[in-house]
């Protein structure tokens, strides 16, 4: 099993080729390939590389899918014998980003049985039919 370690929206995420991750909203369209070479980590069955802090010419190539809203969070401050309550929400922007390969020293990991969701979508509705 192959996988990365990326930095992105001031977070480090464990990426492999072939899967979906919520990630902070990234400027880019909908449907569109998207290259981070923020790389912090690459392992590659029994090959580890380390970057310090980045790997140079490491990049991680993948499509965005959707722009969408994290799940609401309330925030509730209160203050005790002043009778003073505020209650707010807050949805965060994200960034569902599908991981197509990572590349290093001209070498490129893709997904080796990965199959797309939308394949995976048309294969449920068959069966209920």
């Amino acid at each position: 099993m192959s996988y990365a370690i990326i930095e992105t929206g001031g977070k480090q995420i464990r990426v492999e080729p072939g899967r979906y991750y919520d990630i902070e909203l990234l400027p880019v369209d909908e449907q569109s390939t998207h290259t981070i070479d923020k790389v912090l980590l690459i392992h590659d069955e029994d090959d580890i590389s380390i970057g310090q802090p980045f790997i140079e010419g490491a990049t991680v190539e993948g499509t965005v899918m959707q722009h969408r809203r994290g799940k609401k969070v309330i925030v509730y401050k209160m203050r005790p014998k002043k009778k003073t309550r505020k209650k707010r929400g807050h949805r965060q922007e994200i960034t569902r980003f599908m991981i197509d390969s990572i590349n290093y020293n001209g070498k490129t990991l893709v997904a080796t049985a990965a199959t797309s969701v939308a394949e995976v979508v048309e294969d449920s509705s068959d069966e209920e039919e």
